[in-house]
């Protein structure tokens, strides 16, 4: 988990934390604050509001989740929640649930954490008994409240944890609906790895005189660096997912995360690794709970060498065996990209970071070596000869390990028989041959090409017509104004069913009976697939592409 920083109790008594909190921190083996937490905590339990920049590893969930407890009443009765903690995902929301409730063992903290794809009726039962912390995602919270199963009347500290990841997937309405359901008088916190001018706006409006951190990621003596190798892959669409499986059987990782954007190119990534002889596992936000935790628990394990995940459903993962992270395409953001590669190479551990790319996307990772400070290698792919060579060294590799520590003595049997008849180099090598088959061998491969020599892709020729711009098409949704439909509502319903982006979803115009929505000519089936799945308040649309009268 993020938020296993160490620190000891001397180092947050230092703070001002009550002695329950300093117990549960000693027992759970922490020994020094993180830079975040020893400027955050104090003036948070001073009760200021705070405005923090953190990226996913420096410690913040501790910087928040000790101040709240701290600041909760003895022997505290009421049923509605002292404090709230919004988040973007169910992922992030029993994360931050976890780590509340380990820090606030002694105080008998009663944590209740709410989210889509959890049954219901279990958190209204909770909730009627009574809670201290709810910690959830917009949509459910906002859910509560209209059904007036979640009063927060008695809220004393609103915390907005990954503030720009619930903007993207158009959580902003349901923010400030939230919000004004609060105390005018309330601390109200926020925590975001960027910083655009909408945070500073939600900032302006909501927090009081805001103490102001920035951080970056958890800092390192200069020769404890993460040792994190950058590199980039110039590959045509096509042949991307070749790409992919040959840059995996070269680089041989011991445990990675390959980031695509959407739900369907998870399952096709899936699909191939698989039939290339991987052990692919995929994650997305079309997967229950439980179907999640039964992935990470493989991964973890050991059972699973590879993890295929959209941004969103790898949100707040992390996986101490993970040796690489690739992007199977570049990110939308650089920002993105920063939080993909923080997944490997902490604590001094060694990671490689990849990426695959097409020509008119070098823009984009010279923005992300300008946000990085860190240069991105651009590496020739590797051809069937460096393959070969080196599925050779993995076939000596085993050998040498299986020489160092099998008892072989059992096998003398079948040389001594094959020796009185074949040359003892003949014997070794057939052998070397039989391992290096079984392995996977010299299968059959053939050359990808480079971008250059690669046949130009012809952009598709928009549905309806010329009024739609090149690659974007309109999809229609007999959804309109008089069912309150939101422009929110649309992005946060494309992004959580088809794995869409939030950015990649373009212009929005919505009418009284309809709504008109574009999106990449690429994706398009694939919305309107996802779309037939699910409802928007309350409904579930017709979705079609825009049909146009000439």
């Amino acid at each position: 988990m993020e938020d296993d920083p160490l620190a000891s109790e001397a180092g947050f008594a230092g703070l001002g934390l009550r002695d329950e909190l300093l117990r549960s921190l000693t027992n759970l083996g922490y020994e020094e604050p993180t830079p975040i937490q020893r400027e955050a905590i104090p003036p948070l339990v001073a009760g200021h509001d705070l405005v923090g920049q953190a990226a996913t590893g420096t410690g913040k969930t501790a910087a928040f989740a000790l101040p709240v407890l701290q600041r909760l009443t003895a022997g505290r009765a009421d049923a509605g929640p002292a404090a709230l903690v919004l988040v973007p995902t169910r992922e992030l929301a029993e994360q931050v649930s976890q780590a509340v409730h380990r820090y606030g063992r002694e105080l008998d903290v009663r944590v209740l954490p709410v989210y889509g794809g959890q049954p219901i009726g279990r958190q209204l039962q909770a909730l009627r008994r009574g809670v201290d912390v709810v910690v959830g995602t917009p949509g459910r919270v906002l859910d509560h409240i209209e059904r007036e199963t979640l009063r927060l009347g008695d809220v004393r500290t609103v915390v907005l944890d990954e503030a720009d990841e619930m903007l993207d997937m158009g959580f902003a309405e349901d923010i400030e609906a939230i919000l004004a359901e609060t105390p005018a008088d309330r601390q109200t916190v926020l925590f975001s790895a960027t910083m655009p001018p909408r945070i500073d706006s939600i900032a302006r409006r909501h927090l009081r005189d805001p103490v102001r951190i920035t951080m970056g990621r958890k800092a390192v003596a200069p020769d404890e660096l993460p040792l994190v190798r950058q590199s980039a892959y110039m590959v045509a669409r096509a042949h991307r997912t070749a790409a992919l499986g040959r840059i995996l059987d070269v680089e041989a990782p011991s445990a990675a995360i390959v980031f695509c954007r959407t739900r369907e190119e998870v399952d096709q990534v899936t699909e191939a690794l698989n039939g290339r002889g991987y052990r692919a596992e995929a994650l997305h936000g079309g997967m229950s709970q439980d179907q999640r935790d039964r992935v990470m628990g493989r991964l973890r394990g050991g059972t699973t060498e590879l993890l295929v995940a959209t941004d969103v459903a790898a949100r707040g993962l992390d996986v101490e065996q993970l040796t690489h992270v690739i992007n199977f395409n570049v990110p939308a953001a650089p920002e993105a990209y920063v939080h993909r590669i923080g997944r490997v190479g902490r604590a001094g551990r060694e990671g490689c970071a990849i990426t695959l790319a097409e020509p008119r996307e070098q823009r984009m990772l010279k923005a992300i070596e300008r946000l990085t400070g860190q240069r991105i290698t651009l590496e020739k792919l590797p051809t069937v000869t460096d393959l070969r060579a080196r599925r050779l060294e993995l076939t000596r590799a085993a050998l040498q390990n299986s020489l160092e520590t099998d008892d072989l003595e059992r096998y003398r049997v079948v040389l001594d028989s094959l020796t009185g008849e074949f040359d003892a180099e003949n014997v070794a090598l057939a052998a070397i041959r039989l391992l290096h088959e079984a392995a996977g061998g010299d299968a059959d491969e053939e050359e990808i090409p480079s971008p250059a020599a690669a046949p130009r892709e012809r952009a598709p020729r928009p549905a309806g017509g010329g009024r739609d711009r090149p690659g974007v098409t309109r999809l229609f949704f007999n959804i309109g104004r008089r069912a309150g439909l939101r422009p929110q509502d649309l992005v946060g319903a494309i992004a959580g069913e088809s794995g869409l982006s939030a950015r990649e979803i373009g212009a929005i115009q919505i009418t009284d009976r309809f709504a008109l929505v574009e999106v990449p000519e690429s994706a398009a089936d694939m919305v309107i697939m996802a779309m037939r799945r699910s409802t928007i308040r309350g409904r579930r649309p017709t979705v079609r592409r825009e049909r146009l009268v000439r």
